[in-house]
């Protein structure tokens, strides 16, 4: 081979690497977003998740676990808050009674109405878009899928629309059928279960385990479905996604892995998890996962066919602008912002794509 084509090789891998290199999304801190104060003074607890809606409108599951002396200087914020692209309040609602402890996860349908996981409970329930209606609830109320019906009782994982700490909610858009993520802590249900949109037991799995990872307590914390037909499910506790067929057939693992800055002899170190909660990007190939590490404390981004960490953004721990506290939701909307939502932090920040 002559040196003129060696050097087109060269050059022709060199322009194919800062090609690939430049498709890497960028991402820089919206400072202007959300807009404060929030709604009428509103002081918020830890936000427990949240979802974004065709009209990116953002919605926030507030676990209004604030510090009682705070409340001589603002009102408590409602369990649900809807914020419009400037970042503005358009509605806070919700019984927190009725809606169940521990707010966890949502997903706005097409129509507007809008799925809520609570997951200290053992059901999930829709809502009409401004709350004022429940149009559905799957699961009994003060029940378990457990042993005895109780919180105390052992999991059953049972072939019933009943849940047991319950931690993601996702609809496919095809054929209507809701998929969950039961067992967000362990001592409750560690499987996903698929129902029809009556709410009608379908089927269910549980993740996948080898001979060689039994030992790691299955919970899936989080549930995500594809537009290629993919269900996407963190394994918190094993660090990794697991990806199924709408089956439940087991296809592959996908790391998320994380080195400590501090050295470690002494305290405990990566028991938070590297993938916690995850989304996509807004293209239709869905090129890009974004996945929470709270390890890290940052946001990882994944090619979402090869599974390969790109880059990844946030300033690590901390209260400043561009840290996290205990990140605990994601959502990206239509023009591929992101939003991450902080349990800690009580508190939502905004990434505006910037290529």
């Amino acid at each position: 081979m002559n040196v003129s084509i060696l050097r087109c090789l060269s050059l022709s891998t060199i322009l194919l690497s800062l090609s690939t290199f430049a498709q890497v999304p960028q991402y820089e801190l919206d400072l202007q977003w959300p807009r404060v104060p929030m709604g009428d003074n509103w002081l918020t607890g830890g936000i427990g998740g949240m979802c974004i809606d065709r009209h990116d409108h953002v919605y926030l599951l507030n676990r209004q676990n604030v510090v009682d002396a705070d409340l001589d200087g603002a009102k408590l914020a409602p369990p649900i808050i809807e914020l419009n692209p400037r970042g503005e309040v358009v509605r806070g609602w919700g019984d927190s009674d009725t809606l169940g402890s521990r707010l966890h996860d949502c997903h706005v349908e097409q129509d507007g109405s809008i799925w809520v996981v609570a997951a200290g409970t053992g059901y999930i329930q829709k809502y009409s878009n401004d709350g004022s209606e429940m149009l559905m609830q799957i699961g009994q109320t003060g029940t378990f899928d457990s042993s005895d019906g109780s919180r105390q009782g052992s999991p059953l994982n049972s072939d019933r629309a009943q849940f047991f700490l319950p931690a993601a909610v996702d609809v496919d858009k095809d054929t209507g059928d809701i998929y969950v993520a039961d067992g967000e802590l362990p001592g409750g249900n560690s499987r996903i279960i698929v129902m029809n949109s009556e709410g009608q037991f379908l089927r269910q799995w549980s993740m996948f385990r080898t001979n060689s990872d039994q030992d790691i307590t299955p919970l899936p914390h989080c549930l995500r479905l594809s537009n290629d037909g993919l269900v996407y499910v963190c394994d918190r506790q094993a660090d990794r996604i697991q990806v199924f067929d709408r089956d439940g057939n087991f296809l592959r693992n996908i790391f998320v892995q994380f080195s400590a800055v501090s050295p470690t002899l002494g305290r405990s170190s990566g028991r938070r998890g590297s993938a916690v909660v995850l989304a996509f990007s807004p293209d239709e190939e869905q090129e890009f996962m974004f996945v929470v590490n709270q390890n890290s404390v940052m946001i990882d981004v994944l090619e979402r066919k090869s599974g390969r960490i790109l880059t990844n953004f946030g300033n690590g721990p901390g209260r400043y602008r561009g840290q996290f506290t205990l990140p605990h939701g994601i959502g990206v909307d239509s023009q591929g912002n992101i939003y991450i939502a902080e349990q800690e932090g009580r508190r939502v920040q905004r990434y505006n794509l910037m290529n």
